[in-house]
């Protein structure tokens, strides 16, 4: 694996890049509920990344040090936390769509808002059984 630039974090702030995710992941629910189809993909994105952010410090101490947000999927590939295989390709699919809902000169429709969601909501409830071990 190559050198991935990291920072150290205190395994016990985990909880703030989680209480972000878990206001995301809100947001995300309220937006989908008024049909507000960008704010559903923006926040599903962000949700997702914190939530990445969250398992990485509780399980590792580290988070990405760099902008590129596709860095935390090669981090998250080596986390020691069970099943994260599987979780991985999720991750890099919602991500890879932020450019799509922010910059594109499209339309992020109900039915790209419907499956971000789904996959986002999966993610999250996966990451809340592990960080809410006790």
């Amino acid at each position: 694996m190559k050198q991935l630039k990291t920072r150290t974090v205190n395994q016990n702030e985990y909880t703030v890049y989680w209480n972000k995710a878990e206001e995301f992941f809100e947001t995300m629910q309220h937006a989908y509920k008024n049909r507000m189809w960008t704010a559903v993909g923006l926040n599903a994105v962000h949700c997702v990344i914190s939530s990445c952010d969250a398992l990485l410090v509780k399980s590792q101490g580290v988070r990405s040090a760099v902008e590129d947000h596709m860095q935390v999927i090669e981090l998250l590939r080596h986390a020691p936390i069970a099943g994260v295989e599987k979780q991985v390709a999720t991750v890099r699919r919602i991500i890879a769509k932020k450019n799509v809902i922010a910059y594109e000169d499209r339309e992020f429709r109900g039915s790209d808002a419907l499956d971000i969601f789904k996959q986002a909501g999966r993610f999250y409830r996966w990451a809340s059984e592990y960080l809410n071990k006790k």
